[in-house]
């Protein structure tokens, strides 16, 4: 058993500020930016200056002999976890998602840098409070989903995956579903949701339908799936649009264009790539995400 302190792994994004100096360098040139698309700089520096405080509040709350880590969301795709680390992601709600693929069963503690601002479904706690969530960082589980494809790479996500074009024009493939019912399609991407992205994604695409299924809880052991805009001709259908996955049952995409992305969660630049003829899985994962 390992006598090592826990280690307290902050995950954060770059700032809207940040990144305006990033690309403009001064605050001044920044500021003419903002004012020419109807802002203010004042605004904007103000949610960066919540996102510090609420940063420095957490480093606060971690015990002095415990270790401690921060990631930018950038580099979470080549950060490497431990066994014993408790992960604080501090800011908006997709953040939380962002994470949990990486997280690998370690509990994750959301917090909100601007209570109010965010949904708050999963930064469902303030700054103030992670002292105490760290002495007992008791979790809900959450489901997961998973890719898989026929040459062993796998993804995971929180909220959903989606299957496609890289820049969501026309991708053809073959869809199976979990039945065994097969059709040639020629659709914008397969959708492939939690009960957690059924607030997002997936709920977007929900509301457009007469008749869409019936969305899971965050902790059921299932899964939605939705094809967007199939589109019908002589050679495709639009019959398997969407439908419900319980645990143990995918499904499944063969591809028939050249070259397809998987993602997870919005992370593009975390993709898996299928080229023609290569099949990938999509079910309920094994892994779930404890959300503190």
């Amino acid at each position: 058993m390992s006598t090592l302190n826990p280690r307290v792994v902050v995950v954060s994004r770059r700032s809207e500020l940040d990144e305006l100096l990033a690309r403009h360098g001064t605050r001044g040139a920044a500021a003419y930016f903002l004012r020419q698309r109807g802002r203010d700089l004042d605004e904007v520096t103000a949610r960066h200056e919540a996102l510090r405080r609420a940063l420095t509040e957490v480093g606060a709350a971690v015990p002095a002999d415990w270790r401690r880590g921060h990631v930018e969301r950038a580099d979470l795709p080549r950060f490497l976890f431990g066994p014993e680390d408790i992960v604080v992601a501090v800011g908006q709600d997709g953040l939380v998602a962002n994470v949990a693929k990486y997280a690998d069963g370690r509990p994750v503690i959301g917090v909100d840098p601007e209570p109010g601002r965010n949904a708050g479904v999963l930064v469902r706690h303030r700054a103030t409070e992670v002292a105490e969530l760290l002495r007992k960082p008791a979790g809900q589980e959450r489901t997961m989903v998973v890719a898989r494809l026929d040459d062993g790479q796998e993804l995971y996500g929180l909220n959903e995956v989606y299957v496609g074009h890289a820049s969501h024009q026309s991708a053809r493939y073959l869809l199976t579903t979990a039945d065994g019912r097969r059709e040639r399609q020629s659709s914008s991407g397969l959708i492939v949701g939690t009960g957690t992205g059924a607030t997002g994604w997936c709920s977007s695409i929900a509301h457009e339908r007469a008749t869409p299924p019936a969305m899971p809880a965050p902790d059921e052991r299932a899964l939605c799936w939705f094809v967007r805009e199939a589109w019908p001709s002589p050679t495709t259908g639009v019959q398997q649009a969407a439908g419900l996955l319980k645990a143990g049952e995918e499904v499944e995409l063969t591809s028939e264009s050249e070259r397809l992305v998987v993602f997870a969660d919005g992370l593009e630049s975390d993709a898996l790539e299928l080229s023609w003829g290569q099949k990938v899985r999509v079910g309920v994962a094994d892994r779930r995400l404890s959300l503190v």
